[in-house]
């Protein structure tokens, strides 16, 4: 009974480095894929490449659409996230982002 309680708060105390380095090996960049860090002023096509991941469509009118960025994190075995970037743009540039990290997608 002892040694079950000793390995659960080793397993506790482990396991968010462990989710940590799956989610740190899943997102490592494209080998040949070019790094561009995401600036304002950039085309929603720009942002797209830069971030690596399509944008979909949230609303708003022409010229000024709100995108949404979801990162591809499917091959981490040990994380359940998948927080998305909404990127807002205005007269079809790149205007601010925010992360979403309160949503856990499946």
């Amino acid at each position: 009974m002892r040694i079950a309680r000793v390995i659960r708060k080793l397993l506790s105390a482990l396991a968010p480095m462990l989710i940590i380095a799956g989610v740190a090996s899943a997102q490592q960049p494209v080998a040949g894929a070019p790094q561009v860090p995401l600036t304002f002023g950039m085309s929603a096509d720009q942002a797209a490449q830069a971030l690596g991941v399509p944008l979909t469509y949230v609303g708003g009118r022409p010229g000024e659409e709100l995108y949404l960025a979801v990162p591809n994190v499917k091959g981490a075995t040990l994380s359940k996230r998948s927080d998305g970037l909404y990127l807002q743009f205005r007269k079809g540039r790149l205007a601010g982002w925010k992360g979403d990290w309160g949503t856990i997608r499946p």
